[in-house]
Formats: structure tokens, sequence, C-alpha cells
């Protein structure tokens, strides 16, 4: 059928990769990082646009014929002109957390959120980045004639920024006034954030494209970088996605958006037309990477090691791992916890192996909280560079009670957004259906089963229980 793109644009750099539209084979790949702080809360959109032109030189983009944009949270005000009224917002900004609190407060709570548009505001949320805009720099805010995020950004100006500014479900359901539920905006939330009404951009269809250049480059609808990632991995109904970096997530396909009174889960749209509901911990890697200092060695390789020569259950240790308070349960102002400590428990191993297993224990907390709501889970993903760990390898098959599957390491979200462009291509030249996505072969998975450890993951996860609900009795609220 052709040859198609996928652009991711995170926090530091652009990733490029062209790819065969029926086989989704790999051609070639570009990547250039941004010209900021990776760390820095604010960017200059100019820069994403320097780093996408630095990734394709070399005639990266020879030949393609669709491409597929997913890129970073944020927020992007334009004034009437289109003009940028002050740096984009990036997702990483905590600035915002007050306001979140505010828009919380000031309408319904919590409860009153999570079913309006199937999320609780956050920082990381537009909703609220909109709130803190119009609180600490009302001239700016007073500004704002339309927003966009930063995929919606780029889209716009790979298309000649046009009149007609678009997004996906995807990005939309991640902005706090956009339902996934109703499929519908909810322009008196931007009002009640921003201090009056903006344009917002056309919700685009899966396999809708946003538009064609001049040179006849069809551009796609473009996503989230959650939702290209999922679309890049191939997940399905049965499948869960744990991601383990210094906090933790847990995502799943699902037919149904879900609302969360609790506001543990967020529920977002999916890159396919079904739904994505993701649970987030605060505390992941960044357990296993205190311990490693606590005891002295030097990464994390070594604590793996060192994990496994303990046995399952820690010699009886049980670590609480809320070392930044927690997201899931939601205990903000908590401490991490060690119990079970006795002389022949005082050992660096069971240390470490206790830092292992509360860490995927509190993961499986949080996929617990998507099975009992209805999400069915056969398989888990485990995405991130911990994930090939011998000692997690070796206890979270237990502890989730279901297979792993760990992906051969690759660029999910670059290649969820080359699968998109590959999709409106196939469908816009009539091959392919928009009901669904073309069929590119699963990545290379290493396939990891309970067998004997699910009895002994079972128990581990008792005791973990037992000792969670004794320091924080109710923490789950149900």
């Amino acid at each position: 059928m052709g040859i198609v793109a996928g652009l991711d644009s995170s926090s530091a750099f652009t990733q490029i990769v062209v790819c065969d539209a029926d086989t989704g084979a790999v051609l070639r790949q570009g990547y250039a990082p941004h010209a900021v702080d990776p760390k820095a809360v604010e960017a200059d959109p100019q820069t994403w646009l320097l780093s996408l032109g630095e990734a394709a030189t070399g005639g990266l983009l020879e030949g393609v014929q669709a491409i597929g944009v997913c890129a970073q949270q944020g927020l992007v005000p334009l004034d009437q002109q289109g003009t940028l009224v002050r740096p984009a917002l990036l997702g990483n900004d905590k600035r915002a957390q007050v306001a979140a609190a505010d828009l919380i407060d000031g309408l319904g709570g919590r409860e009153y959120w999570a079913h309006a548009v199937g999320s609780v505001p956050q920082a990381t949320h537009p909703v609220a980045k909109l709130r803190w805009l119009a609180r600490t720099e009302p001239q700016a805010a007073r500004r704002v004639a339309a927003v966009l995020q930063p995929h919606d950004w780029l889209v716009w100006q790979l298309l000649g920024r046009p009149p007609r500014r678009t997004t996906d479900r995807g990005s939309a359901s991640g902005t706090g006034y956009w339902s996934a539920g109703t499929g519908g905006y909810r322009p008196d939330l931007v009002e009640l954030a921003l201090g009056h009404q903006c344009a917002l951009p056309e919700v685009l269809g899966p396999a809708d494209a946003a538009g064609t250049t001049p040179e006849g480059l069809l551009i796609s609808a473009g996503t989230g970088e959650t939702m290209a990632a999922a679309l890049g991995l191939g997940v399905r109904p049965g499948d869960a996605v744990i991601s383990l970096g210094a906090t933790g997530s847990v995502m799943a396909v699902h037919h149904e958006a879900l609302a969360d009174p609790h506001g543990m889960i967020t529920s977002y749209a999916d890159a396919t037309g079904l739904h994505l509901p993701v649970v987030h911990t605060l505390n992941a890697v960044r357990v296993l990477r205190g311990t490693a200092e606590m005891l002295g060695v030097d990464d994390l390789d070594t604590l793996s090691g060192l994990a496994l020569k303990s046995t399952p259950g820690s010699c009886g240790l049980v670590l609480l791992p809320y070392l930044e308070g927690e997201r899931t349960p939601r205990l903000p102002h908590t401490a991490g916890t060690l119990s079970g400590l006795r002389r022949e428990s005082m050992k660096p191993e069971h240390l470490a192996r206790a830092a292992f297993e509360g860490m995927l224990c509190s993961l499986a907390d949080a996929l617990d909280v998507l099975r009992g709501r209805g999400v069915d889970v056969r398989r888990v993903f485990l995405l991130g560079a911990s994930a090939g760990l011998p000692a997690v390898q070796a206890v979270a098959p237990g502890i989730f009670g279901t297979q792993v599957v760990v992906p051969q390491p690759a660029d999910y979200t670059a290649l969820g957004a080359a699968r998109q462009a590959a999709w409106a291509l196939g469908v816009a030249h009539g091959t392919l259906s928009p009901a669904a996505p073309p069929h590119w072969p699963e990545p290379a998975l290493q396939i990891l089963d309970p067998g004997d450890t699910a009895a002994v993951g079972h128990a581990i996860r008792q005791q973990y229980a037992a000792t969670r609900d004794q320091l924080h009795p109710g923490a789950f609220g149900y």
C-alpha cells in the first residue's frame, strides 16, 4: 500500500519511524533531541518543529505517503490570530496543583468530575493549566482565543496552519473538558477554568485524516503518547499494560468508559474507537533506586541479583512503597513502611527482595482497581527498562496472577503513530475499513507464565494487603 511515518514528539526528543504500511516493518528511523532542558515545564513550540526537521534530515521521509503524530501532554494557548499567547505549559508542570484542587472543590467534588469527563483534575490536565493561567497570568488568559495540545499544534503546523484545527479522541480525553463517555466537549468547564469561552479543536475519528499537505502528504488524526503506545503494541481487550518508570501506570483496553468516583481511574479514549482506563501510582522504580542507595548498591542489576538470594516473601519483610505519598490508593501525605523486622530478616538480600515485591504488589493493587470495574485482564505487558531485571521477571507473574509478556525494546509510541497513518491512508484509498486498524504483527515477546509461582505470589499479596489495611484501613474507599 505504501510507506508511512510515525512521529513521537516527547518532552526530550523527536523520534521518527518510517514503516511499510502493509507489514509495519521499520524501514528507517530518525532522532533529534529538543533544544530545551527535558525537565523544563514550559517550551516554545518552535523547538518541536526544529527537532522534527533535524530528525527528518537525510531524506528520511522520501517516499512517505502519510504521517501520524503523537506528542507529550500539555497546553498551547493561542490568540485570535493563532499566535502563541505564552510558552506552552507542559505535562510535567506541577504548578497547577492548587488550581486543580480549586476546580474539584468548586464544582461538586471528585465524583462530579469523574462522571462529567471521566477524570478528576490533576496538574497535568489542560483544564487545570487554564485555571492556573487565569489566576496567575490574567492578562495572558484574557488573550486566549483557542487552545491546542502539542500533538494538535504539530498537526496544524504540518498542514500549513489551516482555519480548521483538529485533535483526536485520545488527546481530547486527557484535557479535563472532553468526555470519553459522551464523546463531547464540556465548554462550561473551559469557561469555569479560563473565565471565558475559547475555540476547541474538532475531534476526529480514529481513522480520519486531519488533512493533506499541498505536496499530497496525508496527515492522520494523531493522538497522545499513551494511546499511540497502546496502538503500537497492538494491545486488545484482555490485555493490560504496566509501565515501570519512576512512577507506575496500569492501563487496559475496555469496551466502555469508566467513571470512578474515587478518582483512581482516568478514563481515556484509545486510538481505535475503544477506551483506555488508566490507573497511576506515584512509586515504582524510584522504590528500587531508593533501596539500592540505602543498601549501598551501585545499580539496579546488582540490586536484582541481591534480591534473588532471598526467598519468596522476603523472610517476612513487607515494604509498603509509598515513599512519595501515593495516588493509588489515595494517600498523598503518607510515607513508606517496612514491617516484619526480625533478627533473621535483617539482611540486605531480604530488604532488596521486599522492595521488588512491594513495588509489584502496589502495581497489582492498581491492576485490581481495573479488574474490580469489570476490566478483563488475561495477560500483562510489562514495559520499561526495569522490566528486564531478573528479579522483576521472577516475581511479577506470581504477584499479577496471570501471564506476563515483555516486548522487545522499541519506540512503540512512534510505531503507533505510524500504524494510525497507515490506517488513515488505507481508508483514503478504499483498501482498509474505518472499523479496524491494519493488522501488523505483534512485537516479539518474552513470555513469563505464573506456573508454580501463582500460589506463592497470592500468599505474598495477602500478607501485603493485610499490612496495608492494618496501617491504612479503608484506603481504597470500598
